[in-house]
């Protein structure tokens, strides 16, 4: 069983930034795919970034690349998603997520079918 607690939403000025943190716990995490996806009122939930444990390659949606960044330390078995340049389209509740997953960062980053656990998620509202 893997819990995944998400923080760092808030509501924040369009140009500003927020750091969301993905805390992980009940599992080790050397060999998986960390995921961050958001849904926006209305919409479906849709990829963001994702993030290699082992290693640190990582892989953006085209919305935010140039915008956001996903990281992981090891040592706190946390993923951040620092989003800078934030958008009023960028309002959504953002979700992390865990896969055990091995192939392709590119193939299945993306794809929500390949994680395994999600956190409750982080209400993220960026204002024009």
């Amino acid at each position: 069983q893997v819990q995944l607690v998400e923080s760092g939403g808030g509501l924040v000025q369009a140009g500003g930034s927020l750091r969301l943190s993905c805390a992980a716990s009940g599992r080790t995490f050397s060999s998986y795919l960390m995921g961050w996806f958001c849904q926006a009122p209305g919409k479906e939930r849709e990829f963001v970034a994702a993030i290699r444990w082992s290693g640190g390659s990582t892989y953006y949606a085209d919305s935010v690349k140039g915008r956001f960044t996903i990281s992981r330390d090891n040592a706190k078995n946390t993923v951040y998603l620092q989003m800078n340049n934030l958008e009023p389209k960028d309002t959504a509740v953002y979700y992390c997520a865990v896969s055990s997953w091995g192939g392709s960062l590119r193939a299945y980053g993306p794809r929500q079918d390949v994680y395994e656990y999600w956190g409750q998620g982080t209400q993220v509202t960026v204002s024009s």
